[in-house]
């Protein structure tokens, strides 16, 4: 009779020809191919135990099978929260159960209108907004002296965006040749280009240049006066928070402006100035344009609706109009309106920053469920105290460099309704790589509810690939060397939780070579072993046909981890291949899983020595402790059979059963897989001697020196020498 541990070299030194036959076997093949086709489409774990096919496959899969019968008790295993220590599956001694818990996903992926990672980035590219705010004013003070011609001013689209944000016109479809029209119009002629269009915006702008009509200048293109009005300009229409700077801007502007002032309709027409007004006089947003405008036509209106210090600073009759020699303003009546601005501005700056925006964002994000709740005022919600502070909208709209004042809150839905891979969509439309960066920082449906993030991998694959890759850093130590190597650990597992929400490519991945081994190191692969370019070639495959690259592999952990991730063929992220209880990469371990303990039942039917021999070859690099083994009946069986012990220790303390286990196997042996297949001679010699299987002698010789040496023994030691 053939020895065990013969029997089992048969198996193990030509694993993957075992592993293939026997999932081309009629019924493996078979119910693997139903497993694949149909776990997708179980939401909830009712749904997973009522199909029978794809229950009790899983649960084989995963060593279960025993306890296929037990659904309240595996419903309460599937249900438990692994992140909670003392949760269900996490409460039993037997870590299968945990991990089978974790290969499904029925408490879903969580739902949020910005991940952790899209919010930070949005609020850091809103605070470097600011200083980008100061960069082109600098720019436009330092480069607009050099220009000499109108067309050389329109050709500096840095210098021509500054100057339209400034006035608050579009930089997008204000067109080159109509600004040439403007800007070279004469504004003393009341028949030029500029004074014919009726829009005093565009009056105000050219008369901030110096162009003649032929597109020439006389000297400066612009004076210091100039130079401030349109700074100060710029300053405040790209401005969306309150600062002293902003402040200091808008007094300049309005200084500049007021005296240019010839009615009431003029004076409406300038948002800025307008804007001055309504601090200055303390009305809300709430209150209508028309209050301003009629307060300042009507000395009774004003009375009535409290605004007669407003219609006391101007100079205009019931018409709207001035008198002959009067102007908008005298000095005085200037002074005290901006005295009045400067007042309650103060309270505007001493009750908002960009720390008090970025807090009140980070607050009000986590708790959006939709984009209503997205679009909802800081007047409007629950909180009183963030009333002056920006809206949601308008901060990630300038996140984007885009003017929050150019896009209407409806704009804004529709963006965010619209979906970015799709070209034909409302955001693609725009062609506008702005707007899309936009839409692709929140997670909102179709329904303009929110949806789980999509990433590169899973936040549930993460926090897998985490676990993982911490066990297998830390196995086996303990004292100094386990705090160093947690630390370190958590210092890579934080880079790759951070750097994964940002990948949208598999080459952007395989080119960060710290991601690439932390993903290969979790899933107990060695990234010395393996190349760039088999690595791309992995990635390009397709998983779903069983001659790719990948698939051809002599270990199947590399399609696993190819799986991990929601790359389709091409290497970009698609929703495709996320799944919904099992991803992609959890689907095929577990058909993989099946296979090798499908492999192993069949062995165990000839002999339970096999079946035992290659369970430990295959659990052994994952146990850490002797309570790994105390906790496994088949590991238990192993350890007990290959050190002639009887079954009754477990009778012993727990305790003093693991220190037994210390004291006949040295933990990082298992590591090694000459000393792992040092411990499965032992055992099949054991298991021969006690079961009567293979040669006595055979055994005996391997435990006791003995001269005798059957012929399969021979065969064993020749095949160990060849390997």
């Amino acid at each position: 009779m053939v020895s065990t541990y013969v029997s089992y070299l048969s198996v193990a030194r030509n694993l993957n020809a075992s592993l293939s036959s026997v999932a081309s076997q009629a019924t493996v093949s078979r119910d693997s191919a139903y497993y694949k086709e149909n776990i997708d489409k179980v939401t909830t774990v009712d749904e997973f135990m009522g199909d029978y096919k794809l229950y009790s496959y899983a649960m084989k899969a995963y060593g279960l099978d025993d306890m296929t019968y037990a659904k309240a008790f595996m419903k309460k295993v599937l249900e438990s929260d692994l992140s909670d220590s003392s949760s269900f599956a996490n409460s039993l001694s037997d870590g299968r159960y945990a991990e089978f818990a974790a290969a499904f996903k029925f408490g879903g992926e969580t739902k949020t209108a910005q991940s952790d990672v899209q919010r930070d980035n949005l609020l850091d590219a809103y605070e470097e907004s600011f200083d980008t705010e100061a960069d082109e004013t600098d720019y436009f003070e330092d480069n607009i002296s050099s220009i000499t011609s109108v067309d050389e001013f329109l050709s500096s689209s840095r210098l021509k965006n500054y100057a339209l944000t400034a006035f608050g016109l579009s930089t997008e479809y204000t067109s080159s040749s109509f600004l040439k029209q403007v800007l070279t119009s004469d504004l003393d002629d009341a028949d030029s280009f500029v004074n014919q269009l009726g829009d005093d915006v565009y009056v105000s702008l050219a008369r901030a240049f110096n162009f003649n009509e032929d597109g020439s200048t006389d000297g400066d293109l612009m004076s210091e006066d100039q130079i401030s009005l349109v700074s100060s300009a710029y300053a405040v229409a790209s401005s969306t928070i309150a600062s002293t700077e902003t402040g200091e801007a808008y007094d300049t502007y309005f200084a500049a402006e007021i005296g240019n002032i010839t009615s009431v309709d003029q004076l409406m027409s300038d948002d800025k100035l307008v804007g001055y007004l309504r601090i200055a006089y303390g009305l809300s947003d709430d209150e209508s344009d028309s209050y301003i405008s009629a307060a300042l036509k009507s000395a009774d209106i004003a009375e009535a609706i409290g605004l007669s210090d407003l219609h006391d600073a101007f100079n205009f009759d019931e018409d709207g109009a001035l008198a002959d020699g009067d102007t908008a303003q005298t000095s005085n009546q200037t002074a005290t309106t901006t005295a009045a601005f400067d007042e309650n501005y103060q309270v505007l700056v001493a009750n908002a920053s960009t720390e008090d925006a970025t807090d009140n964002y980070t607050t009000r994000i986590a708790s959006v469920t939709s984009i209503d709740d997205f679009l909802v005022s800081n007047d409007d919600d629950d909180d009183d105290d963030n009333d002056d502070l920006p809206e949601l909208w308008e901060m990630a709209l300038r996140a984007y460099d885009i003017d929050p004042d150019s896009v209407s809150r409806s704009e804004v839905r529709k963006i965010l309704e619209s979906d970015p891979a799709d070209s034909k969509s409302y955001v693609n439309s725009l062609d506008d790589d702005r707007f899309v960066a936009f839409r692709k920082a929140f997670n909102f449906d179709d329904n303009g509810d929110v949806t789980v993030p999509l990433q590169a991998m899973s936040e549930s694959v993460v926090d897998d690939y985490a676990a993982y890759y911490k066990q297998n850093k830390i196995r086996y130590l303990e004292g100094d060397e386990l705090t160093e190597a947690t630390d370190a650990a958590n210092d890579e597992i934080t880079y790759f939780r951070e750097q994964m929400a940002t990948i949208t490519t598999a080459s952007e991945f395989l080119a960060d070579d710290r991601l690439v081994s932390f993903a290969l190191e979790a899933k107990g692969l060695d990234p010395d072993d393996v190349t760039s370019d088999e690595l791309e070639k992995m990635f390009s495959s397709d998983l779903d046909d069983e001659d790719s690259y990948v698939n051809k592999l002599d270990d199947n952990r590399f399609g696993e981890l190819v799986g991990s991730f929601n790359f389709d063929q091409d290497g970009n992220i698609s929703a495709d291949p996320t799944g919904t209880v099992q991803q992609r990469g959890d689907v095929l371990e577990t058909i993989d899983s099946y296979v090798r303990l499908t492999l192993e039942d069949d062995q165990g039917d000839s002999n339970t020595g096999v079946r035992l021999a290659l369970y430990f070859a295959r659990k052994a690099p994952e146990i850490s402790n002797a309570y790994d083994i105390l906790g496994d009946s088949a590991l238990f069986e192993f350890f007990t059979t290959t050190f002639n012990l009887s079954s009754y220790v477990s009778n012993m303390d727990v305790d003093k059963q693991a220190e037994m286990v210390d004291n006949f196997i040295d933990m990082k042996d298992l590591s090694d897989p000459d000393k792992v297949d040092d411990l499965i001679q032992r055992f099949t010699a054991m298991y021969d001697m006690a079961n009567g299987t293979g040669t006595t002698s055979s055994a005996l010789s391997i435990l006791t020196g003995s001269a005798t040496i059957s012929a399969d023994t021979l065969l064993a030691v020749a095949q160990l020498k060849s390997s």
